[in-house]
């Protein structure tokens, strides 16, 4: 059984309901085990034979239609790819502190060499753009609300991509990484 650290898109926001009980409930009974969920943001860990992360996303997003009705994209990663973006974000927020905050966009397929220009070409003033591997890296001195980079930004660039506190990737790192 492979762990995989999951990531939903756009969740629990508006009308597009997943309480963490349901969303826990679908996972145990489509046969997925350890599913562990973390606050209402959709974050979830869990056991799969699947070993793809194509197929193992493939199946969840069919499964979380199925069961809401509506798609989430979903992202994955390994423990110690979780780990990895934890510990890139440390070392980020320390070479340059963001005075409002510093967020991760995780995204669902690692960017061309051209599309990582593009997306590191958002960095503006006060809004520093910093790509490693599948996750965007925003350092903002602005506020979070206030900011012209954000998640929708990113996605024109490089497709479907959730965003997270950084503080949430640490929690979750340190939880479950």
């Amino acid at each position: 059984m492979s762990t995989w650290i999951v990531f939903l898109r756009a969740v629990n926001v508006g009308a597009r309901k997943y309480p963490m009980a349901d969303l826990r409930d679908a996972l145990t009974r489509a046969g997925y085990g350890e599913v562990e969920t973390h606050i209402q943001t959709g974050n979830v860990r869990l056991t799969s034979p699947l070993r793809s992360r194509a197929t193992l996303e493939s199946a969840l997003e069919a499964l979380f239609e199925a069961d809401r009705g509506f798609p989430v994209a979903t992202m994955t990663f390994t423990p110690g790819e979780l780990a990895q973006v934890a510990r890139e974000a440390t070392v980020l927020g320390e070479a340059s502190p963001a005075a409002y905050g510093q967020y991760v966009s995780l995204l669902k397929e690692t960017p061309s060499a051209a599309d990582a220009k593009w997306v590191e070409a958002l960095s503006r003033h006060g809004e520093r753009v910093t790509l490693r591997g599948r996750a965007v890296h925003l350092l903002l001195d602005v506020p979070y609300h206030a900011a012209k980079v954000s998640n929708a930004a990113i996605e024109k660039v490089v497709g479907p991509a959730t965003n997270r506190n950084v503080k949430v990737i640490r929690a979750l790192a340190q939880k479950w990484g």
